[in-house]
């Protein structure tokens, strides 16, 4: 228990002492206006650290979030404009550079961060990051059967 105390101290004084590389403001769409949220992605030399905080997510049967890079480049359409998974190498899902790990709400706030090395920072600027209003199965082709996109942000360097 001492080492996770250590790591998530160390995590934490790394996020307080780095600017993010890229951020992303998170904004509900139609269905759901009062989601709002920031991600930031820090750069690492072999990876990157993604750093969610999502407010005022609806309360469903789950409470979990499927949460991916989406290879569009803009929000517009009520998230239309967003496209598939990011998933420049073809790769199956949940393998693909756009899969990330579901947001778990609580009361309507989620917050997460974890590590990934399968994408590089300057290739995702641009791109768009969605929540959709299910959970990912992490087996459905190509997307992981994960429901309607209910909030979206685009990708911007910091």
């Amino acid at each position: 228990m001492q080492q996770n105390k250590s790591i998530n101290k160390e995590l934490f004084k790394f996020l307080a002492n780095q600017k993010p590389y890229a951020r992303v403001d998170i904004n509900g769409g139609e269905s759901f206006p009062d989601i709002k949220g920031m991600v930031d992605f820090y750069a690492l030399q072999n990876g990157v650290i993604v750093v969610a905080d999502i407010e005022n997510l609806p309360h469903t049967a789950t409470n979990i979030f499927a949460f991916h890079i989406h290879e569009g480049t803009t929000c517009d359409n009520n998230f239309e404009d967003t496209g598939s998974h990011y998933n420049p190498t073809n790769m199956p899902h949940p393998n693909h550079e756009g899969d990330m790990p579901p947001l778990f709400s609580n009361r309507g706030r989620a917050w997460l961060a974890f590590y990934d090395a399968r994408f590089n920072l300057k290739d995702i600027i641009g791109k768009t990051v969605i929540i959709h209003d299910g959970p990912d199965d992490f087996t459905t082709q190509p997307a992981g059967n994960s429901g309607t996109k209910i909030a979206c942000g685009e990708i911007k360097k910091v």
